[in-house]
């Protein structure tokens, strides 16, 4: 028996059908002037005759050529900046980052044992070698010197006593009047004593110097730091933090590294006793920190990274400097004289290597190869086939080539 939901899913499949046909049918007959038209355009250009036809096309490849050259261009220069090739002393310089450290740190402690009874600096001060800076409780100190010091007076009457008997016995001796048994039991009893006297002497002094030590003194000049200790506290000699710490930061030392390329020229002035000058810059290279000289150097090339450590010592009047700080550090090496420089905005750089476009005399490109130098502040030092007055574009060289025309429109100033 046929199905007839089946007969009706074929009647609405096949009225679908019908109506997309007819859609696309209307569409096609609708859009078919247009499409024809648009498929060929040939049509209108060959109306316009020969002529028209090639002048249009001429248009479109009207200024197609290189902009700014001669080629094609139209006649149109490329505008650009330039400045001078000059003549000056450069310095030769290294940039490195350095690490400031201070050329000695005390820990300040207390050396006896006792009661902090006062405290007479303040965090941050700055104190001078021999300062007092605390003072522990001395009364017990005290007393051991007295102990002392009266040991020293009974022995010291002791032996005066034995001194003046050995004298005595002498006498008699010289008379034939007693035995010398008896005078050189004498002299030993005197050496004995001596020697006793001696030790009570040594034992004065170093109760004296415990005493002294219940004044704490500051062991070299320089900054003191965060106090460790406060008032009426017991402080010991083993402490490990102590009182307080001192910096000797004037003046201050920095240590960075350089390559080893210029560890040469370097040993070559210290060895003459020339001087290096250093400069501290901060991190954005817009205040100088202090400046001072190089002092010595490490005892061997780093391999990992091919850099000489350098130690200098610097100026720290103002107190900028704190240790641990980092600092951005400039080395003179040399100075170099009457060299070419150009602005640094000049140098160009391609396969062919470093290079400068000179402005010819009718503004014309030629590109100079140089090689490169010393560099100071914005001039570039150069070796090349470069003369004095000569115009080296800074702005607008990444359009240029070999034989490009320009128009130098403002002098730019390095």
């Amino acid at each position: 028996m046929l199905d007839m939901s089946f007969v009706k899913q074929n009647l609405m499949r096949s009225k679908w059908l019908a109506v997309m046909v007819m859609v696309l049918g209307v569409a096609t007959a609708w859009w078919y002037p247009e499409i024809k038209q648009w498929m060929s355009p040939s049509t209108t250009t060959a109306q316009q005759g020969p002529d028209k036809a090639s002048d249009k096309n001429a248009d479109k490849t009207k200024g197609m050529g290189r902009p700014g050259n001669k080629e094609g261009g139209g006649g149109k220069h490329t505008p650009v900046s330039a400045v001078e090739v000059k003549q000056m002393d450069i310095r030769q310089s290294v940039d490195a980052l350095g690490t400031l450290t201070a050329l000695n740190t005390a820990v300040v402690r207390a050396k006896v044992d006792g009661e902090l009874k006062a405290v007479r600096f303040t965090e941050g001060q700055w104190v001078q070698a021999g300062q007092v800076l605390a003072e522990i409780d001395a009364r017990a100190y005290e007393a051991q010197l007295n102990q002392a010091q009266g040991q020293l007076a009974r022995d010291t009457a002791q032996l005066k006593n034995a001194q003046l008997d050995l004298q005595r016995y002498q006498d008699l001796l010289s008379k034939d009047a007693i035995a010398r048994q008896l005078v050189e039991t004498q002299a030993a009893l005197v050496g004995q004593l001596q020697g006793t006297v001696q030790a009570n002497q040594a034992q004065v002094e170093a109760a004296r110097l415990q005493l002294s030590y219940t004044k704490v003194t500051a062991p070299i000049s320089g900054r003191l730091g965060l106090k460790q200790s406060e008032l009426g506290s017991l402080v010991r000699a083993s402490d490990p933090n102590g009182l307080v710490s001192i910096t000797q930061t004037q003046p201050m030392a920095v240590v960075f590294a350089v390559p080893e390329v210029h560890v040469p020229l370097i040993m070559r002035k210290l060895k003459a006793g020339q001087a290096l000058p250093v400069q501290a810059w901060d991190r954005d290279r817009q205040q100088r920190l202090a400046q001072g000289r190089v002092s010595t150097t490490d005892n061997a090339i780093d391999i990992a990274t091919g850099t000489l450590k350098l130690k200098a010592t610097l100026d720290n009047k103002q107190g900028l400097l704190f240790p641990n700080q980092f600092a951005q550090i400039r080395l003179e090496l040399d100075t170099l004289k009457n060299v070419l420089v150009v602005p640094t905005q000049a140098i160009q750089r391609g396969a062919q290597g470093t290079f400068v476009c000179v402005v010819q005399a009718d503004n014309s490109i030629r590109l100079q190869n140089v090689k490169l130098l010393a560099v100071e502040g914005e001039w570039q030092a150069v070796q090349g086939e470069l003369k004095v007055g000569e115009r080296v574009v800074t702005d607008g060289a990444d359009r240029l080539r070999n034989g490009s025309t320009v128009e130098v429109v403002m002098p730019a100033k390095p």
